[in-house]
């Protein structure tokens, strides 16, 4: 009599979503990066792209609320406002952000260039004029923006570009409760997370202050 061995077939080996990519908190980008990147779109006639990004700085919003913009959230009467209010898409709450000059001229000739109007999305991708970009779009991008600046893109992301502004407000004021408004936090224990504040941090600012 012949034993028999009965080998059970082997499952495929999941491979995880993760697998070779930098997982973790993403790091701001530095002012001089901020810099380079805009003077390479500018270099390069990228009207679309010097806008989006330029917004993105400002507003400080998630991937997902840039790609939802509109015109009207930014120019209702036909030309940049000096401030501009958005409804977020995770949280449901409004919230309101500055634009700086730069910004401003550059979502006026990006308008011009395309001659788009109220009602229709800011930023349209692949699909069609009246379907707003994706967030993959949109992070796809900003990999190939960090990439012009000389920096690794699987260090940093769209995260990166929300959190540079909120991060050097941060570190020339010290004023958690006006970044946790600026990033539409609910809590300060999340702000102070989201910008990786230290005791250090905190120490410092303390250090400043005299009773």
């Amino acid at each position: 009599m012949h034993n028999e061995v009965i080998v059970s077939p082997t499952c495929p080996k999941r491979v995880p979503w993760n697998n070779g990519k930098l997982t973790g908190a993403k790091p701001p980008l530095r002012p001089k990066h901020v810099w380079a990147i805009r003077t390479k779109l500018q270099i390069e006639g990228r009207v679309r792209d010097l806008a989006m990004f330029n917004l993105a700085i400002d507003s400080k919003l998630r991937g997902c609320d840039v790609v939802a913009i509109r015109v009207e959230d930014v120019a209702a009467g036909g030309y940049t406002a000096d401030r501009a209010t958005v409804r977020q898409k995770k949280t449901g709450r409004p919230i309101r952000f500055e634009l700086s000059e730069q910004t401003r001229q550059a979502i006026d000739d990006y308008l011009k260039a395309t001659n788009k109007k109220s009602g229709e999305f800011l930023f349209t991708g692949r699909r069609g004029p009246q379907i707003n970009m994706t967030t993959r779009q949109y992070a796809r991008l900003v990999s190939e923006w960090i990439g012009s600046a000389g920096l690794d893109p699987r260090l940093f992301g769209t995260h990166s570009l929300r959190r540079t502004k909120a991060t050097l407000i941060y570190r020339r004021t010290g004023n958690l409760r006006a970044v946790q408004l600026l990033l539409g936090h609910t809590k300060i224990e999340g702000t102070v997370r989201y910008l990786g504040i230290e005791v250090d941090d905190a120490l410092a600012i303390a250090e400043q202050v005299d009773v």
